[in-house]
């Protein structure tokens, strides 16, 4: 494929053909060790002045050894200063022709912004008392044939933004911070379960039975065993065969495929966590779930109040616990316990503009669309919404005192989901019922509904404790602390539509 370059790329390539003119080496192989990230030199002498430096003999001698990208450029024909930045922060470096070897200041005069570069120096301060690396030697470690976007702030373009997110990673370090905080938050959530007894475990991405969720999956073939097989919707159904097994306490980081709409809120791949816990229930649940929304917050925001899309959300105080039932009856003054038969439900559906779809068959899934309509977005504070319908929950247990529900939550903050979680059914005669209901689902035109997985069902037949489950969207999570309205602000590599114009 033939390959257009505009002024600026083919200036860059020239003077890579100056370079190997030279005889330098462009693209070099690691041979340059820095002994010293830029952050550690700007925080010990911070508080240098050049009066101070100008008294210490010993200090002006230190050595130091730095790289990083050229992010700025003034070149003062026998001197210059330039700007250059490391995974931790920037730093100026000033450089002039007897301070440093003739190829050195010559392949100096042939650098541009974006260059990878070795400086070798000692401490200087300017005279406006800006900290700065006085160039001995210099070296350049990669030569970049792009020039970088002018605005420092960013791309302009939004598409490219997650396109190019390596360029959105070079200019932009609100964007680097953000990478750098996701780390953050799942290394505290590890911590926080590690402390707990849970074992983090792996289990299968690729599934022959699609369940743990209802989603639309994507689906692969495996040539060699001739099968096709499905990318993981959940990890939930592995992992509950892991405490038939005997585990007492798991839990899996991992990534999760559902073949749906891309928009501010999904991707069609994205984190989630699941954990469960032998001998544990619904309240359980509520008490890891709401412990370790509560240690993330404080370990990553340094505060239990924070602001997100324009709501003050405060998380010093236990979480809400509200029925799902009460809450659209608050809403709507519509009250689903007096609702006896389905044609009610639909016709109040129609009453309220809501679409009754053809796979759905109980009253739970209008009560469902209910809440959704008119509940969600109004759930700002940290709040449990429990006692889902069990139409919409095949893998939860029945309430004891109301078979119509069961004995699940789903955690809202700032009108949306964060987290599900159930007090698991563990009865293998009532889960193979729920899966044929999931069955007729299907049958009905529904794409997400759950298939058959006996081989689950024989796992519950060998006997599974108690068992209380949860799973977090960790994206979700990291949007929340860090401030971005977008998931695709912190996905790496977001799922975005094939470019139109060929590079």
């Amino acid at each position: 494929m033939k390959r257009n370059f505009n002024d600026q790329e083919l200036a860059r390539r020239a003077k890579l053909k100056q370079l190997k003119e030279l005889g330098v080496e462009p693209y070099t192989n690691g041979e340059f060790k820095p002994n010293k990230h830029i952050v550690d030199i700007l925080d010990k002498y911070k508080d240098l002045t050049k009066p101070k430096l100008e008294k210490d003999l010993k200090l002006q001698k230190v050595n130091f050894k730095i790289y990083g990208r050229i992010m700025l450029n003034r070149d003062q024909g026998k001197m210059g200063f330039f700007h250059i930045k490391d995974s931790t922060a920037k730093i100026q470096v000033y450089i002039n022709s007897k301070g440093v070897k003739e190829l050195d200041f010559k392949v100096y005069k042939l650098a541009d912004i974006g260059d990878w570069v070795g400086i070798q120096g000692n401490l200087m301060v300017t005279n406006t008392g800006e900290l700065t690396i006085r160039a001995k030697k210099y070296t350049l470690l990669s030569k970049s044939l792009k020039p970088l976007p002018e605005k420092y702030h960013g791309l302009s373009d939004i598409e490219e933004k997650y396109r190019r997110r390596y360029v959105d990673l070079i200019v932009n370090d609100d964007s680097r911070k953000t990478f750098i905080t996701r780390t953050k938050i799942i290394r505290t959530i590890q911590n926080f379960l590690d402390k707990k007894g849970y074992i983090e475990v792996e289990t299968p991405m690729l599934h022959e039975t699609l369940g743990g969720a209802s989603a639309k999956p994507f689906k692969t073939h495996h040539n060699s065993l001739n099968m096709d097989l499905n990318l993981r919707i959940a990890t939930e159904l592995h992992l509950k065969r892991l405490i038939v097994g005997g585990f007492e306490k798991v839990y899996e980081i991992g990534r999760i495929f559902r073949n749906e709409g891309i928009s501010t809120k999904h991707n069609p791949e994205f984190t989630s966590i699941e954990l469960y816990e032998a001998n544990g229930n619904l309240e359980t649940m509520k008490s890891v779930t709401e412990g370790l929304v509560k240690e993330t917050v404080k370990k990553i925001h340094h505060s239990m109040k924070l602001e997100f899309d324009n709501n003050k959300i405060d998380f010093s105080k236990p979480f809400k616990s509200q029925s799902m039932i009460d809450l659209v009856k608050k809403e709507t003054g519509i009250d689903f316990e007096k609702i006896e038969t389905f044609e009610q439900a639909k016709n109040l559906a129609k009453e309220n503009k809501i679409e009754v779809k053809k796979h759905m068959y109980g009253i739970g899934h209008i009560l469902t669309e209910f809440f959704e309509k008119f509940c969600e977005s109004k759930l700002i504070q940290p709040t449990f919404v429990t006692d889902f319908p069990i139409e919409v929950s095949p893998l939860a247990r029945k309430k004891k005192d109301n078979e119509r529900l069961t004995e699940r939550f789903e955690l809202f903050i700032a009108g949306r989901e964060y987290a599900n979680a159930f007090s698991e059914l563990n009865d293998p005669n009532d889960q193979y019922e729920r899966f044929k209901n999931q069955l007729k689902e299907k049958e009905l035109g529904s794409d997400e509904a759950s298939e058959m997985d006996i081989d689950y069902i024989e796992a519950l037949e060998y006997g599974m404790l108690p068992t209380g489950g949860m799973g977090l969207g960790i994206d979700r999570l990291v949007m929340l602390l860090t401030g971005n309205s977008s998931i695709r602000d912190v996905l790496l590599f977001p799922q975005l539509k094939k470019e139109i114009n060929e590079k």
